[in-house]
């Protein structure tokens, strides 16, 4: 976990977790899917499109869960709109803003990047999930990056998952 926090400015900080049975081109087509990361992020308990096609820069998905207090309560569905705003499948990154959401945030710029951890494609790979973001009211950087620590390390275990055991 890298963490920079500055009074008054952005956070920065960036996630990331090794899987060492799936390659960085296997784990890239779960991310291509952007309208359908709710298969494999533990608190989203939807995500689907609401404007452009899958995966092309300027889609928009909706994702609603609870692994964030929204701003009206506990017990009320924290959402998001998420724009997709760049995609490079060569370099298996991609970049995406929230538009709107009921979570506090009232900035967010996030990019994902997939690389092989070792020295061929073929043995392993790393996810690294940065995020840029306004400070939170009622949070504290450190919490939100272990927030999304736990949901990276969760969501790639999935994914190994589905590819060690696919549904048949």
């Amino acid at each position: 976990m890298e963490v920079e926090q500055n009074s008054g400015t952005k956070w920065e900080a960036k996630v990331s977790t090794v899987l060492k049975e799936a390659t960085a081109d296997q784990i890239w087509a779960f991310y291509g899917d952007f309208f359908n990361f709710h298969k494999w992020f533990p608190g989203l308990a939807s995500c689907y499109g609401i404007h452009g096609a899958n995966g092309e820069p300027g889609c928009i998905r909706y994702c609603g869960g609870f692994s964030i207090k929204s701003e009206d309560g506990e017990d009320s569905v924290s959402w998001s709109k998420e724009k997709l705003t760049a995609v490079d499948p060569i370099q298996r990154s991609l970049a995406y803003e929230i538009v709107d959401c009921n979570i506090g945030f009232k900035s967010y710029e996030s990019t994902v990047k997939i690389t092989p951890s070792g020295s061929d494609a073929e043995s392993g790979c790393r996810i690294d999930w940065s995020i840029k973001v306004d400070p939170v009211k009622g949070w504290v950087l450190e919490d939100l990056v272990k927030k999304f620590e736990a949901g990276l390390d969760r969501a790639a275990r999935r994914m190994e998952e589905a590819l060690t055991y696919p549904e048949e």
